[in-house]
């Protein structure tokens, strides 16, 4: 009899061991499976990051271009002016 207990009760704490290592697994999974999409959202948000500052950084190179055009352009008409007031003079 004794040993008829003895089995049971082995046989119930494996039972208990292994419903525990079950929830133990389910429970890793599911912090894997938060970790992962954890990592996508950052990921998500470094490449929307990422492509804002590209783009940032593109309007400031158009606007700096086209502000250096418009300098040049103004000093070319101003070396043009003074360039005809000196030949007017000559004259």
């Amino acid at each position: 009899m004794r040993k008829i207990v003895l089995v049971a009760a082995a046989g119930a704490a494996a039972l208990t061991l292994a419903a525990c290592s079950e929830g133990t697994q389910d429970a890793a999974d599911a912090a894997a499976e938060s970790a992962t999409a954890d990592m996508e959202s950052v990921a998500e948000d470094a490449t929307a990051g990422v492509e804002g500052a590209m783009e940032d950084g593109a309007a400031a190179v158009e606007g700096a271009t086209a502000d250096a055009e418009g300098a040049m352009e103004g000093a070319m008409e101003d070396g043009a002016d003074a360039v005809e007031a000196e030949t007017a003079e000559a004259e």
